[in-house]
Order: C-alpha cells, then sequence, then structure tokens
C-alpha cells in the first residue's frame, strides 16, 4: 500500500496558506513546508513566514530550522521533508507539502535521486566565482551551449539552478535536463493528490504588489538590515530571495529605494509566472481556480476533500463535507 501524500502548491501569494490550515485542521493532517526561505530564522517578513497564530496549533515542519549563513537546497529539503514525513505517519496522519518551489516538491513526489556530484563543492565554488565575475548571464549563456534545453528552463537570475546543471555536465558528461525528464517519469512512491490553487492572472499581481507594500509596511526594510548587520551578504543562498536581495542591493548603494521596489514587484510577478509554468509541465495535477468557486475557501475545500476521496487517500466517513 502507498502512503498517502497531499501536495498544495501554486503561485505566490495565491492564499495557500490559509487554505492548507483549513485542509489541515479538516483531515486531522500536518503540514510540510516547501518553501526556499521559510527555513530561515529571522527571514519572516520577506518570506511572508506563517506565524504561530494562523497555524492554529497544526504541527509545521521545515520553518526556522536553518541560520541565514546555512545553504539550504533541493538535497537537504528531500532529505528533511522525507524524515519530517516519516514522524507524521509514524503518528498516523497525513502530511501535507505546501509551499511554492515546484522542484523541491517534485524532488519528494518522485523520490528524484540526485547523484554524488551535486555534492562537489570545489566545482560549484569555481562555478559561483565565475557568475560573480562575469555575470549571470554569461554562465547562463555557457549552460545554453552545453544543455539548451536545460537553459530554456532555468531563468537566468536563478544562478543556483544554472550553477547546479553546469555542475551536472561538468561531473557526468551528461545533460541535466535529460536526467531530469527521466526522473520525472518514475512512478510516486506515494498515493498522492496534487492541488495547485490558482486565480484571476491580474488579480493574482495586484495581491503581489499589495503583498509588497504590505510587507514594507511590516518592516521589510529594518528586517533585512539586521541581517546585513549580522554579516549576510548578498553571495548567501539565503540573500538571493526575493525581498532581500532587492533591498540589500539598495542598502549597498546599488540603487534608489524606488528602483529596489519596481524591481521587486516586478521580479515577483515574473516569478509567478515561472511557477505556473511549472506546473503546467507536472503529471496528475489538479487545478483549483478560484473564481471558480467564486473564491470561496470553503467551497474549494470541499472540492479538495472529495477528491481526496476519490483518489483514496481518505477513507474516514466521519469528515463532513
Amino acid at each position: 500500500m502507498k502512503k498517502p501524500l497531499i501536495i498544495l502548491t501554486g503561485p505566490t501569494a495565491v492564499g495557500k496558506t490559509a487554505l492548507s490550515i483549513k485542509l489541515a485542521r479538516a483531515i486531522d493532517g500536518e503540514i510540510i513546508s516547501a518553501d526556499s526561505v521559510q527555513v530561515y530564522r529571522r527571514m519572516d517578513i520577506g518570506s511572508a513566514k506563517i506565524t504561530k497564530q494562523e497555524m492554529e496549533g497544526i504541527p509545521h515542519y521545515l520553518i526556522d530550522v536553518l541560520e541565514p549563513e546555512e545553504d539550504f537546497n533541493v538535497m537537504v529539503f528531500q532529505q528533511m521533508a522525507k524524515k519530517a514525513m516519516d514522524e507524521i505517519y509514524a503518528r498516523g496522519k497525513i502530511p501535507i507539502i505546501t509551499g511554492g518551489t515546484g522542484f523541491y516538491i517534485q524532488a519528494v513526489l518522485n523520490d528524484i535521486s540526485f547523484t554524488e556530484t551535486d555534492a562537489d563543492d570545489e566545482l560549484r565554488k569555481k562555478l559561483e566565482e565565475e557568475a560573480e565575475q562575469n555575470g549571470a548571464d554569461a554562465l547562463h549563456q555557457k549552460l545554453q551551449a552545453v544543455d539548451p534545453k536545460a537553459a530554456e528552463e532555468i531563468h537566468p537570475n536563478n544562478v543556483k539552478r544554472v550553477i547546479r546543471a553546469l555542475e551536472f555536465y561538468l561531473e557526468t558528461g551528461k545533460k541535466i535536463s535529460e536526467h531530469n525528464a527521466a526522473e520525472r517519469q518514475k512512478e510516486s512512491p506515494y498515493n498522492f493528490a496534487y492541488f495547485v490553487l490558482n486565480m484571476d492572472r491580474q488579480k493574482l499581481y495586484s495581491r503581489i504588489e499589495l503583498r509588497v507594500d504590505q510587507m514594507l509596511e511590516a518592516g521589510l526594510v529594518e528586517e533585512v538590515r539586521q541581517l546585513k548587520q549580522e554579516g549576510c551578504q548578498k553571495g548567501m543562498v539565503s540573500m538571493q530571495a526575493l525581498g532581500y536581495k532587492e533591498i540589500l542591493s539598495w542598502l549597498n548603494g546599488e540603487c534608489t529605494f524606488d528602483e529596489a521596489i519596481s524591481i521587486l514587484k516586478r521580479d515577483t510577478r515574473r516569478f509567478a509566472k515561472r511557477q505556473l509554468t511549472w506546473f503546467r509541465r507536472e503529471k496528475d495535477v489538479c487545478w483549483i481556480e478560484k473564481e471558480q468557486y467564486d473564491n470561496d475557501e470553503d467551497r474549494i475545500l470541499n472540492a479538495m476533500i472529495r477528491i481526496l476521496y476519490e483518489k483514496g487517500i481518505l477513507t474516514d466517513q466521519s469528515i463532513s463535507f
């Protein structure tokens, strides 16, 4: 029997957090965060990190577990998520992976295997230095020359993934795009439901802009300034995150404040678009279009629960919907 697994994802600012709490309460589930920034302590405002109050007593995993100077990548996420899932299964509950990092979700869902080459620190450091000296575009062009498909799928500004793809090719002589395509074809070891929450694109963009304004009002600048005082700098994985790198650039005198905010809003919109492109490539996805339910979370929740029964993930008839 395959173990049950629920995924609730979607673009940034679509409303995943509130819905995940409703779902967890309804089915007695526990939540694993698939967010590459909420994993860090003291990076709260810019990551839109869920608060203790918002958790409503639902156990959450992979939030506030690393210091900002520590590296976090898909392999680390996969290891930590599997450990959390074992704990959740041991209590007889269902894990709900919630967040917007599609590659992290895919790594767990398809149990993607990562080779030892992924841990070659010396080569990674060399590529990082190249990116620093020659710029992200030059490194992306290098990837374009050896693996056009990967270059098409990875944005030039996503230096981490560009480096990983180049590293994989240089160590194995194989294209990471072909490796990933083969891994995606693997059958998932879980009985899963993969929900993608979505909404009208223009409304989503308006929510993104509003969220940025709210983060600024909540003290995003002070949060980044404090991290800078602690020694955090733009070379760190944590400080490459949206909201942090833009404010840090302003604090470093590299742009004006208005430019930083304009870039942040623009790049967050672009990020949401790339997230949706990723989810559309995934198989066996249940799209939840909020407008089809008049943006009513209770109706959306009921629809999700019906699907969970249809898939045999839920069998307890005591859950009413």
